[in-house]
């Protein structure tokens, strides 16, 4: 939704929750499988943040141009998005505009998120990649939040240039109802990365956790809207962009932006990785460790074993 109540508004966020609540409904009496289960809450207290839906939003002043990118994951974690993100706005591997664009050239503010602690740090690339690194690298915990223009550049550094939910279900619910499936916004050009750049960390086919069960990691797989349907083993996991330009708070689109055949031989190295990720079965690196697994039924399986477990010799 575009809109001028800021982010966060009460309004909005009962708009969008309203609208759960209906398809809710009607899902309900269609028998559709798992009806409402990321509605973790029956009382919408005007902020919909904490009670199952994902939530990123994004307020800015448009420039001239504003092309805005929308990306939807299925069958993934928020940390899923830590990669492309870093390599959008940190790797000059990635984004020739950290080299060779003097509005890109200063870097760019990463906020990261500690989910399991709550807590927030703010880090400054390039001066600080290595620190970025060493907690983006642990994506079941840190998650980029959001990522900010530097001061005295182009754009406000108060504004945010990309978002990301990092709202996780089973934190909120205790247990597992499901993945996150998150979704983030990215805004680009004109002292940004330019829009090949923000696509262009899509085309590895990354790992990630999530996939069946939300226990096991696979590959990320770029895929267009009506491709968007994971159902071998419920993935791989898979990533949508729709493109918009946004002029005078209305979005121009959406731009099907991997409906691309540029993306084909992504998909088929991803096929592949899932061909050789799946052979494992019930074994890590294809199950997630025990750690991420503490929501699963797998408690509920060692608990049955307890008292069977003696002292080894």
């Amino acid at each position: 939704m575009s809109h001028a109540k800021g982010v966060d508004n009460g309004d909005i966020h009962a708009i969008a929750w309203e609208c759960f609540e209906e398809a809710t409904e009607v899902a309900k009496k269609l028998k559709l499988y798992g009806a409402g289960q990321d509605l973790l809450s029956d009382a919408f207290s005007g902020n919909v943040r904490g009670l199952g839906p994902g939530v990123a939003e994004l307020e800015f002043t448009e420039r001239t141009s504003e092309p805005m990118v929308a990306f939807m994951m299925d069958k993934t974690e928020p940390g899923a998005f830590n990669l492309p993100i870093y390599k959008m706005f940190a790797d000059p591997f990635n984004t020739a505009g950290l080299v060779i664009d003097p509005a890109c050239h200063a870097g760019f503010v990463f906020e990261v998120w500690d989910i399991m602690e709550h807590k927030k740090v703010f880090l400054n690339c390039p001066e600080e990649m290595y620190d970025l690194l060493a907690l983006i690298g642990a994506k079941s915990r840190y998650v980029i939040k959001r990522v900010y223009p530097k001061p005295g550049g182009k754009l406000p550094e108060t504004e945010a240039v990309a978002v990301v939910s990092t709202e996780k279900l089973f934190q909120i619910a205790g247990t597992y109802v499901g993945k996150d499936d998150p979704v983030a916004l990215v805004r680009s050009q004109s002292g940004l990365p330019a829009l090949g750049e923000v696509l262009e960390p899509f085309s590895l086919g990354h790992l990630v956790s999530g996939w069946m069960r939300g226990s096991h990691n696979g590959p990320l797989m770029p895929c267009s809207f009506e491709t968007a349907h994971p159902t071998r083993f419920d993935g791989p996991p898979r990533v949508t962009a729709a493109g918009f330009q946004i002029g005078f708070g209305s979005m121009v689109g959406p731009a099907d932006l991997f409906k691309d055949p540029a993306y084909d031989r992504t998909r088929q190295r991803v096929l592949e990785i899932t061909d050789y990720m799946r052979a494992h079965g019930p074994f890590e690196p294809h199950r997630l460790p025990m750690e991420d697994m503490e929501y699963t039924t797998l408690p509920h399986v060692m608990k049955r074993l307890g008292d069977r477990f003696v002292p080894a010799e």
